[in-house]
């Protein structure tokens, strides 16, 4: 069997390290000319990691990420309503990490290079479309340098390539732009003085007004960690069309962004000085897609964000992903053909997405601060005399349940 892959983000990449482990052979296609370290930070809770051990590659993310202890739910002014272990330092036999996208993506792009080939992962190609029969499929890029057609054919097709998905653009070709929730985020990384012992994160504030900080990586000089921040604010209405494209890359407007960051108060971290230090900072907003009826036809599915965008709560993007490609491969294997390989890896992951897809527009697990902040909005000196601290446990564990993952691995913002 050999299977082509469209898309080498984190979801691609991890699909196909799975697929050579089980002996099938692949080839992934990239549109972008060079694969660089975009984007800022995201997180890997114990059941996605679980699955990046299992390649081996528990030691690398050591190299690039910070194991973390614990998270901090918090009012926007600074009260905290919700203090949870995380990873080991909660019991668990893996470890949740935060840490750079683009280096993650580059721990699993020098696994591909290295176990399928050089050549196993091919840049500048941009998926324009497919043909399938009942012998095999056939995908055809463009070569981004002269814009030559190139086809490769194949028992599969895998689109992994993101929520502006060509695959599920001509599969769905009614379907339209992502769908805005009205939040305007805005995320950068620099080195910036531990806090909290440098292995804490904290969550600041509801959907309307949002402060994330946490480490992704060791920082250059002794005392610092790669500190990695969000602020996420609702500038329009949810259900408009998106003021841009979402791209990761995008510079950041600085003037709009300084109007909002006094909004936040933390007793751990000088927010206002390390959005300041931070030389590059970038703006999009805040997408998804409602879910579909199906991904596979025939011998072509969809994978990761080009199967199930989400808002970035939870930190389940890159982790469903990965869950993703591991459900792939295991159906490729136990399963007589292509087409019904494929159609039982929907079976498996489309239900339980679509469920993460809605409950992170209901707010996630992040829930907990909106409803403390609907009945304190000026802040609290006694969490007590505002909630019962099993409605809190509550709502995160019902969350936790649907994606996966135990409660106390559920985190905020971090793909």
């Amino acid at each position: 069997m050999k299977v082509v892959i469209a898309g080498a983000g984190i979801g691609g990449l991890t699909a196909a390290l799975r697929l050579h482990r089980e002996g099938i052979a692949c080839t992934v296609y990239e549109q972008s000319a060079r694969i660089g370290e975009l984007g800022v930070g995201i997180n890997a809770l114990p059941h996605a990691v679980k699955e990046l051990a299992a390649l081996g590659l528990l030691d690398a993310l050591d190299e690039v990420g910070i194991r973390t202890r614990e998270l901090f739910y918090t009012h926007r002014l600074g009260q905290v309503i919700l203090r949870k272990p995380c990873g080991l330092d909660a019991g668990f036999t893996l470890p949740q990490f935060c840490l750079h996208r683009g280096k993650l993506q580059n721990v699993l792009l020098r696994a591909v290079q290295s176990r399928l080939g050089p050549d196993a992962v091919r840049t500048g190609h941009l998926l324009t479309g497919f043909e399938q029969d009942a012998r095999g499929v056939r995908a055809r890029f463009a070569e981004r340098a002269g814009g030559t057609e190139v086809t490769a054919d194949a028992d599969a097709l895998v689109a992994a390539d993101g929520i502006h998905s060509t695959a599920r653009s001509l599969l769905f070709p009614g379907e339209g732009p992502p769908r805005w929730n009205g939040v305007l985020m805005w995320r950068g990384a620099t080195d910036w003085p531990e806090f909290g012992g440098g292995r804490s994160m904290i969550v600041a504030g509801g959907t309307a007004a949002k402060l994330v900080v946490y480490p992704i990586g060791p920082g250059r000089a002794a005392g610092t960690r790669l500190t990695n921040w969000a602020i996420c604010i609702r500038t329009g209405r949810p259900g408009a069309p998106p003021p841009d494209r979402q791209d990761w890359a995008k510079p950041a407007d600085r003037a709009e962004l300084a109007r909002h960051v006094g909004r936040f108060r933390s007793a751990a971290v000088d927010h206002a000085g390390l959005v300041e230090a931070t030389e590059e900072i970038f703006e999009f907003p805040m997408c998804d897609r409602d879910p579909l009826p199906a991904w596979s036809h025939g011998r072509v599915t969809l994978l990761g964000d080009a199967a199930h965008p989400m808002y970035p709560m939870g930190s389940n993007g890159a982790g469903q992903a990965i869950l993703d490609a591991t459900s792939l491969a295991e159906c490729l294997v136990r399963h007589s053909g292509p087409v019904e390989a494929l159609r039982a890896y929907e079976t498996e992951r489309l239900a339980a997405t679509s469920e993460i897809v809605l409950r992170n527009r209901r707010g996630g697990p992040e829930n907990v601060i909106d409803e403390v902040e609907r009945l304190a909005p000026e802040g609290f000196s006694r969490l007590e005399d505002v909630i019962d601290a099993a409605a809190l446990d509550a709502i995160v564990a019902g969350y936790a349940q649907a994606s996966g993952a135990s409660q106390r691995q559920v985190n905020g913002p971090g793909r």
